[in-house]
């Protein structure tokens, strides 16, 4: 989801007849919030932005008595005013549009989004769900760095951005006197944070609620589902790919939360970097049970399979290789499919499980409740990657 760690972190697909119910940028970072975004803002926008450091934990806000404005807390401890619920979102986070899809029952509000987070659009049934999301406006790239002359041009009401990566990210959006709710990632709580504040912005409190109320139940679920399963243990190691090899999760990682929810073990967990570089050598030390492919790269299962350096990794030998499903939004950081990466997870390491589990009846009822779209039987195995996981380990249970 990774720098912060997601993901740090293409035509669109055919309809089916479902109907609608980094290091180096630190130097950019400077150049960018050094004064250039303060001549640009130049006043049309100065003085919308309310920041006032809080003492305290993250917070989900709290209305003003007898006003119809109210203030949030976000995830750096700065609390931010409004009038009223927003009318206009831009974001540079890239699994948040998806969720404020889910939490605002659709993308009208959504006027700029990181390109990512636009390619998974176009890739994916996001597209499908909500044709206007595959033409929004970007104002940003991977690397989080906020296109501030395009953001002015749109004039949203509040820019999401991440929290946890400096003020160089911050201070060219605040200098232009945008409202900015920072966000921090990496656990199930902050997640729910990212609900309740969106929930708070868009005046969908009661449906964040659900929402949320909705992934406890899925994880007491999913704890249930496990229990007592034979295989524990199993060393799961997440992969994406990079220009000189792979990355991978440490135990700060939303992944890590996964892996050990579903009863296996990261073996990348204690090392010292977020998202660690692995090399072949590294993999054949750990020989893990079960890989599991990001839905951030192409890279296929038979890539693995293919390589005869990693051929007597288990994994590979027990075809137990698995490219991470790409839903509303992909399935590895966190979002608003959470749960239902949490049930592909615990069958992947279960396979028994699956009579039990009925992913595919959760997958469609989770999208009916998500996004109030019914979705085809073909767009639920497009959504598993069923194609590219035809050669691994437990497929067919996926198809039941």
């Amino acid at each position: 989801m990774p720098a912060p760690v997601p993901p740090l972190p293409d035509g669109s697909p055919a309809h089916r007849g479902s109907t609608r119910r980094s290091t180096d940028r630190r130097g950019l970072l400077k150049l960018l919030g050094a004064g250039g975004v303060a001549v640009a803002a130049g006043g049309a926008l100065a003085g919308c932005s309310s920041r006032e450091v809080q003492d305290g934990k993250d917070g989900k806000g709290t209305a003003p008595s007898g006003s119809a404005g109210f203030t949030v807390t976000d995830q750096r401890g700065v609390k931010i005013s409004f009038d009223g619920p927003v009318s206009k979102i831009a974001t540079t986070v890239i699994p948040s549009p998806s969720i404020l899809a889910a939490v605002d029952g659709g993308v009208d509000r959504i006027v700029g989004i990181n390109e990512s987070t636009l390619v998974a659009n176009k890739q994916g049934i996001f597209g499908e769900m909500f044709p206007a999301s595959t033409k929004t406006r970007t104002v940003s790239g991977s690397d989080f760095v906020p296109n501030v002359e395009t953001l002015l041009s749109l004039e949203p009401d509040v820019v999401i951005q991440w929290g946890d990566m400096g003020d160089e990210v911050i201070a060219p959006l605040e200098n232009a006197g945008f409202k900015v709710i920072g966000l921090t990632y990496g656990t199930q709580e902050k997640l729910e944070t990212w609900i309740s504040l969106f929930g708070k912005i868009t005046g969908n409190e009661s449906r964040a609620d659900e929402l949320v109320s909705w992934m406890h139940a899925e994880k007491t679920a999913v704890s249930a589902l496990v229990r007592g399963q034979q295989r524990t243990g199993q060393k799961v190691l997440y992969l994406r790919a990079a220009a000189d090899g792979w990355t991978s999760y440490n135990g700060s990682g939303y992944m890590n939360f996964c892996t050990e929810l579903v009863g296996g073990v990261n073996p990348a967990k204690d090392l010292k970097a977020a998202s660690p570089q692995v090399s072949t050598e590294q993999i054949l030390e750990w020989d893990p049970d079960v890989i599991l492919l990001s839905a951030f790269d192409e890279k296929p299962p038979a890539a693995l399979y293919g390589d005869a350096k990693l051929a007597r990794v288990r994994a590979v030998r027990d075809r137990r290789v698995y490219k991470i499903p790409l839903g509303g939004y992909r399935w590895d950081p966190p979002c608003a499919e959470s749960p239902l990466m949490w049930r592909w997870m615990a069958q992947v390491l279960h396979p028994s499980t699956a009579g039990a589990n009925g992913l595919r009846a959760q997958l469609t009822g989770a999208f009916d409740r998500l996004y109030g779209y019914r979705i085809s039987s073909a767009q639920v195995d497009d959504v598993l990657r069923l194609d590219l996981n035809s050669r691994s380990s437990g497929h067919d249970g996926f198809r039941a």
